[in-house]
């Protein structure tokens, strides 16, 4: 009797294995249909140093959330940079140093990436601002930049006056996660973030400059905003 059930077991186990799998199947195409179905249209607004996320904001709000305000700085061709030229853009933002030997190395390492993806896309655009402008001056920055590969009509270089740039990046890019605990002005500014601003100089969009997964999620999120 027992020997029965085993061969019958056995007879049967490949229909048994053909049916689960068509139910993984199914379930497989259900999820995948799901995920679809709640893929992100729209990117959140961020307005504070935490990186609370706004979402969907009427237009009285929209008027009233954060944005990058007005700025002046040198690139590495000696060109003034300002708000105004990037207006109408889309970009990324990042702060480094030239001689930085790790952190600054896989930013740029990242960023060279995105440079390559959209070499050809004149809506995106890539800012890199020094935090040592008395060391980074602008022939610092044109030397670093043909070291790096970097094309200066795609990604700017700036440098500036310090307190200009330490107001920019504490109080606009929120980019100094130390000076929000110790609010010390003194202290040096050192951040791996890479920030996402949209046309009208909204924060859509913070990363882990120093993660090369998450250039894959900046572009996706660079594709959401060419749609808004």
């Amino acid at each position: 009797m027992l020997n029965n059930k085993i061969v019958t077991a056995i007879l049967f186990l490949p229909l048994f294995l053909i049916s689960c799998n068509k139910k993984f199947e199914k379930d497989d195409i259900k999820n995948t249909k799901i995920s679809m179905k709640n893929e992100i249209k729209k990117l959140p607004y961020f307005n504070t140093p935490d990186f609370n996320p706004t979402w969907l904001p009427n237009n009285n709000e929209l008027k009233d959330l954060h944005k990058i305000p007005s700025f002046s700085f040198k690139n590495q061709l000696g060109n003034e940079i300002t708000n105004k030229t990037l207006e109408g853009k889309i970009y990324v933002a990042s702060f480094f140093f030239t001689t930085c030997p790790n952190i600054c190395l896989q930013l740029a390492q990242n960023m060279r990436e995105l440079q390559k993806i959209y070499a050809k896309d004149d809506e995106i655009k890539l800012v890199s601002h020094t935090v040592w402008p008395s060391v980074d001056t602008v022939e610092v920055l044109k030397e670093y930049g043909e070291r790096q590969d970097i094309n200066p009509e795609k990604w700017y270089l700036l440098t500036g006056d310090k307190e200009k740039i330490y107001d920019l990046a504490r109080k606009a890019y929120f980019a100094d996660d130390l000076y929000k605990q110790t609010k010390d002005t003194k202290r040096f500014i050192h951040t791996e973030n890479l920030i996402l601003i949209d046309k009208n100089s909204h924060i859509r969009g913070v990363y882990s400059g120093t993660l090369p997964a998450e250039i894959k999620r900046i572009q996706r999120h660079i594709d959401i905003l060419k749609r808004e």
